[in-house]
Order: structure tokens, then C-alpha cells, then sequence
């Protein structure tokens, strides 16, 4: 009986099933301004779960959205903002239970070396000066900070002085690239990834919090995730005192 037992246990944990459990991998779709956290954050958890990894993939969370509600299997969605989240929860692709507001995102007006723009003493206006051509930012219609650029600007009174001089990324990763290649001369960009060594090189100028709504980054554990005992751990990971730490590293306000 005790060797029959011993077999048992023996089979049990060299089936398919425990070496699947053993060696997980958690696929995580994120915001692209978190890039430079989110790499952190799944070394962080990694390294007090053996044997189970985080694969991210990054880019704009509209278009997260549109992938999940065509199936694409993802486990976690860690957004830009709160409405896509929300959207997940109302197609019952997550459960309500299951979302987390981790971070509060930051605007900053992003300048390369050598630029003479003023944003300083005059605010966003100084976007408006004829040797600002071009100002890279995301795509409102994909990206959440892409739609907190755009409010920006017009809440300071210059988005039509500036609308014909503004290239859109698809993402704020693009966005970014942009204006590190001399695409663009000036970008409104996440605070989060001006920790980028590229991006570090210029000057990060913070956008007025009262100019643009507050911006929730939201997770959510998705209805398709494999390991959902796993998907959960890494949210609340995220969400804990370890994890807030290090999105704090980052720049971003804390919820």
C-alpha cells in the first residue's frame, strides 16, 4: 500500500498537469507607459515564485481591448486608464471582483537637448511657438494618455494653435520614439517612461494636474486566464506593498 502510494504521488507529480503548474507562464498585456515598471515589477515577482514567469506584451490599451474581445489570450490586462477595464467587466471578459486601480498616471511635456522652448515659465503655451513644428503624443482614440494630452491642450487654450503640428503614435512607446529619432520637437508623454535612458537625456517638464483628468491605471484578471489562481497573485502583487514601491520608483501617484 505505502510503496502503491509512493507511486501514486510519483505519477502525480510528473503529470503534464504539475509540470504546467510548476513552470507557468502568465501573459500580460500592458499599457506602454508602463514598460519600464512592469519589467521590474515581473523580476520582483518572479523572484519570490520559482519557476513562473511573466511574458509582457506592451502597447496601446484601446487596442488590449479590441484583442481581448477577439479572444487573444491574455491572462492579466494591466490599462492606461480605467475605462477599458471597465469595458472588459461589462462584456463579462473579467469579473468586477477581479480589477484593481494600482496607479495614478503622470503628463509631462518632454523636450530633447538644446531645445528653447519655455514650457517652464509658460506652461503648454509655449508649445504654440512657430519653432515647435511638430509635437508627438499618442493617439486619443487607442491611448488614455494620448485623450489627457489632448484635454491638456485644451484646457490650457492652445490645442488649435497646435492641432495641424501634432503627430500621433500609435502608442505613447511611439509617441516617445518619435521624439527621441528628431521626428518631432517637443512630445507630451507618460512621467513614467522619462526613466528611459534615451528619454532621460532631455528635459521632462510636468503637465498641471488640473489640466487633464485624473488618470486610474487599472488591472484586471481576464475570464480566459489560464492559471487564474496565478493571474491573481501577480495583482495583488502589483498592488502590494512591494509593487507600490516600485511603481512609485517610476513617477506615478499611488491610489
Amino acid at each position: 500500500m505505502r510503496a502503491g502510494a509512493a507511486l501514486a504521488c510519483l505519477l502525480l507529480l510528473t503529470s503534464p498537469a504539475a509540470a504546467r503548474a510548476a513552470d507557468a507562464t502568465l501573459a500580460v498585456a500592458a499599457a506602454a507607459n508602463l514598460k519600464p515598471a512592469a519589467q521590474e515589477l515581473a523580476r520582483a515577482f518572479q523572484a519570490g515564485r520559482p519557476g513562473a514567469s511573466v511574458a509582457l506584451t506592451f502597447g496601446a490599451s484601446g487596442t488590449f481591448l479590441a484583442q481581448i474581445q477577439n479572444g487573444a489570450p491574455f491572462d492579466v490586462f494591466l490599462s492606461a486608464d480605467r475605462e477599458y477595464p471597465d469595458k472588459v467587466v461589462a462584456e463579462k471578459l473579467g469579473a468586477a471582483a477581479d480589477e484593481r486601480v494600482f496607479a495614478l498616471g503622470r503628463l509631462v511635456v518632454w523636450l530633447p537637448r538644446g531645445s528653447t522652448a519655455d514650457v517652464e515659465k509658460r506652461g503648454l503655451s509655449a508649445l504654440a511657438d512657430p519653432a515647435v513644428k511638430r509635437i508627438a503624443m499618442a493617439n486619443p482614440a487607442v491611448a488614455p494618455f494620448g485623450r489627457a494630452a489632448e484635454a491638456a491642450l485644451r484646457a490650457a487654450g492652445v490645442y488649435d494653435a497646435v492641432k495641424d503640428r501634432l503627430v500621433l503614435g500609435t502608442s505613447v512607446a511611439q509617441a516617445a520614439q518619435f521624439a527621441t529619432t528628431g521626428a518631432a520637437d517637443a512630445a507630451l508623454l507618460p512621467l513614467s517612461l522619462t526613466f528611459d535612458a534615451e528619454l532621460s537625456a532631455g528635459r521632462s517638464v510636468p503637465v498641471p494636474e488640473a489640466l487633464y483628468p485624473t488618470i486610474e491605471q487599472s488591472g484586471i484578471v481576464l475570464a480566459r486566464a489560464r492559471d487564474p489562481a496565478l493571474a491573481r497573485a501577480f495583482l495583488e502583487f502589483v498592488t502590494g506593498e512591494k509593487g507600490r514601491a516600485i511603481l512609485a520608483k517610476y513617477g506615478y501617484g499611488l491610489p
